[in-house]
């Protein structure tokens, strides 16, 4: 029970310093909002198929929109029923959040993917 919680954390601390879900070693990014191919260090491969990007899309949706309500119903306790000053706060969040939240969402979707599925090893093109 102990092993399991601690590869959940080491885990849950690799996708939040943005690092392969597998090994730790490396950077899931090469640039900003650019995601590797592979793993350099232990070939993991990050990028599978076209459509895989859109399992981090609904994580970011899903962080997005959650957080979106937590600050309406903050806003709303906090100054009532008045939508033109809830709206002042919570539009802004809503434009800003996906675009901080992006490289996190990566993370996490590519650590869901390894939890369930284990990620597969990059082969290079003519090689086998």
């Amino acid at each position: 029970m102990l092993a399991g919680r601690l590869q959940i954390l080491s885990l849950l601390s690799r996708c939040a310093r943005l690092r392969c879900p597998v090994c730790g070693r490396s950077s899931i990014f090469q640039a900003p909002f650019r995601v590797r191919q592979h793993c350099p260090s232990c070939s993991s491969l990050f990028k599978r198929e076209e459509g895989f990007f859109v399992g981090s899309v609904m994580v970011n949706a899903v962080a997005t929109e959650s957080a979106a309500l937590v600050v309406y119903f903050a806003c709303l306790y906090a100054v009532g029923y008045r939508e033109d000053l809830i709206l002042i706060v919570a539009l802004p969040l809503t434009l800003i959040l996906p675009v901080l939240f992006y490289h996190h969402s990566w993370s996490v979707w590519l650590g869901l993917d390894y939890v369930f599925e284990g990620l597969p090893k990059y082969e290079e093109p003519g090689a086998g």
